[in-house]
């Protein structure tokens, strides 16, 4: 939480809550004080100074998200994150969100033994749902898949040439450092 200019990919709650660096990792409250999420990133304008304070848009990990990783730290001393084993194609500009082409890469598009490998998942395919929401960007589809659980079964509906096909697969967990 609050970190600084890394990517981070969670299915955030969006507050107006005065969220500042220092205060992040405090519990966002709703009005009965339930916990609803951990505080954990603020919107910043940019500046030529650096940090420019909270411009009233602060983002929670929701409270689900939040015990999910707390269980698989105290069971087993690291969270996992679910994938599906492919490289997005992050140039693409049509419908859905295309994984990359044979070649296109250093390395293989669809990692063998991966979800997407088991499902039969192919270079080029386009993923157009993720259990039945469109999918519209690489980052909205990493979303989708780290709001899921390691071990989920997922259908998606996909493009190939001009066949469309509904996927099933399960999903295999990463930990963030490997």
């Amino acid at each position: 939480p609050g970190g600084g200019g890394s990517q981070t990919f969670i299915n955030a709650i969006q507050t107006d809550a005065a969220i500042n660096p220092g205060n992040s990792g405090g519990p966002l409250l709703n009005m009965s004080g339930q916990v609803i999420g951990v505080n954990s990133a603020i919107a910043t304008m940019p500046s030529l100074g650096g940090s420019s304070g909270s411009i009233g848009v602060g983002f929670a990990i929701p409270s689900n998200q939040v015990s999910k990783t707390v269980e698989q730290l105290i069971r087993t001393g690291k969270a996992e994150h679910p994938i599906i084993g492919v490289i997005l194609d992050r140039q693409y500009q049509g419908e859905g969100v295309r994984i990359l082409g044979e070649g296109e890469a250093d390395q293989e598009p669809i990692v063998q033994g991966g979800p997407a490998d088991l499902a039969g998942l192919q270079p080029g395919d386009i993923i157009l749902e993720f259990e039945s929401r469109p999918m519209t960007t690489p980052d909205e589809l990493v979303v989708a898949i780290r709001a899921m659980s390691v071990g989920d079964e997922v259908d998606l509906r996909v493009r190939r040439g001009s066949a469309t096909l509904n996927v099933t697969m399960t999903l295999q967990g990463r930990t963030p450092d490997s």
